[in-house]
């Protein structure tokens, strides 16, 4: 059996049981996966929902454009539906998102507009304002507003709830979702409290976002919101779409434990998934004081992996935020400045006067000794070349052997620094390492010196 098309695709999504990161807990995790939709997220559902309902409503006809401000996934739902039915596509999207999302919307032939994340949703230059401005003045053009059309919830009341209703036999008793637009937790959530009202449906959130403190309060709030980093999650106003109703509860989850999160699925749970799943995922422990033996928890993950490569599974990116956690730099590291460089060593029946010059010309105060075979027999370094030829200035023209030191150790590749500066000491001056492609280098002190710096 074939499909007619890839919009028939979307939906019925695996549920898949968490197992290390969360084997501390009492319950039963069970991840939603929604990467195996066409456009490797969640927001497919709602992207083709929306453009059906408005085909149905007259308000989408053939040959519109389709404007929208999106973080990249439901403009890929768009997009892709796009392509299918024959419409054209404009997102404007925010400086925060991954360039990796960008790249994707362009994939589908869609123009993408980036716009300033730091400004108020009112202001002309935000990615809400521009595609409002757009859809004005583009004939024949059409705007989904994910936020406020209800379509985008009602796609989950239709799908996501009861997929997992019976994905779980009906034993599902929390819900954890991130929520951005809200269409995903309160429509999932609304079908399944309607199937147990025991339920409880939990949101997660980010720090510089209003959600939270309006659910526990009613007061929005406008002190809370500042710049945050992760993607998809959290809001600096209230979409329609966000019913505090079916929510029970919202916790806050730092940027950077959504991040490290995020990196120790794929890692821990052979899962490649966003920043999104990370963040709920890293909620969803935060809350384990609520779970209990027996229960089942269901977290949502959002989109894939490889739409973050250049940030959360970045080393650099991390390491630029304070994110990476013990970050200590490996052998492996210490070579970065020389490693496209040969490895530069003196052979034993070499003379001595010859070894100096080729450290001379190599700009090297210590040089490995190798025997005909190619074994590592022994160093040399400059302090003592430099003390024994004044001492006995006659050795300049015999082998090596004369003043050969001990050969350098060697360290694997995943060493750490410490590791490493213990070995290089007042009587050894360097350390050998071994890549896995057989290369052989050279750690000297001043490698240590230049990763601690």
């Amino acid at each position: 059996m074939w499909h007619n098309n890839v919009l028939e695709t979307i939906g019925n999504t695996p549920l898949v049981k968490m197992n290390k990161i969360v084997k501390d807990l009492p319950c039963t995790v069970l991840a939603k996966i929604e990467t195996t939709n066409p456009g490797n997220s969640i927001k497919d559902r709602m992207a083709l929902k929306m453009i059906e309902d408005a085909e149905k409503s007259g308000k989408l006809k053939p040959g519109y454009t389709i404007i929208e401000g999106t973080s990249g996934n439901t403009g890929m739902g768009l997009a892709i539906a796009a392509v299918i039915k024959g419409y054209r596509c404009v997102f404007t999207t925010t400086d925060k998102q991954s360039k990796e999302k960008v790249d994707a919307l362009k994939a589908f032939g869609a123009e993408v507009i980036v716009c300033p994340t730091d400004v108020d949703p009112e202001d002309p230059r935000s990615y809400y304002s521009v595609s409002s401005r757009l859809v004005n003045e583009i004939p024949n053009s059409w705007k989904p507003n994910q936020y406020d059309n209800l379509s985008n919830t009602q796609a989950h009341y239709e799908q996501t709830g009861p997929e997992i209703w019976e994905q779980t036999e009906g034993k599902v008793t929390h819900l954890v979702v991130g929520v951005g637009t809200g269409g995903t937790i309160c429509g999932t959530g609304k079908y399944l409290k309607e199937k147990n009202p025991n339920i409880k449906v939990l949101g997660i959130d980010t720090y510089g976002s209003v959600f939270k403190k309006y659910k526990e309060t009613g007061i929005f709030d406008k002190n809370e919101i500042y710049p945050y980093i992760t993607e998809g999650i959290g809001e600096d106003f209230l979409p329609a779409n966000v019913d505090f109703n079916v929510i029970d509860h919202f916790e806050k989850v730092t940027d950077k434990e959504a991040a490290i999160m995020t990196r120790r699925i794929p890692r821990e749970e052979g899962i490649f998934v966003g920043n999104s799943a990370g963040s709920a995922l890293a909620g969803l422990m935060q809350m384990r004081d609520m779970f209990k033996k027996d229960d089942v928890v269901v977290v949502i993950f959002h989109d894939h992996g490889t739409r973050y490569l250049g940030k959360m599974f970045n080393d650099d990116w991390m390491r630029d935020r304070g994110f990476l956690i013990n970050d200590q730099p490996k052998a492996i590291d210490l070579i970065e400045g020389h490693k496209h460089l040969k490895l530069v060593t003196a052979a034993i029946t070499d003379n001595i006067g010859e070894v100096v010059s080729r450290m001379r010309k190599y700009d090297i105060s210590q040089i490995p000794v190798v025997d005909n075979s190619g074994n590592f027999v022994g160093s040399l370094n400059d302090a003592h070349l430099y003390s024994t030829l004044i001492e006995h200035p006659e050795l300049k023209g015999q082998e090596l052997s004369a003043v050969i030191q001990p050969p350098f150790p060697f360290v694997h590749p995943d060493a750490s620094i410490e590791e490493v500066s213990k070995l290089i000491t007042k009587d050894n001056n360097a350390v050998l390492m071994k890549t896995l492609l057989g290369d052989i280098h050279i750690i000297t002190k001043q490698d240590v010196i230049d990763a601690l710096a």
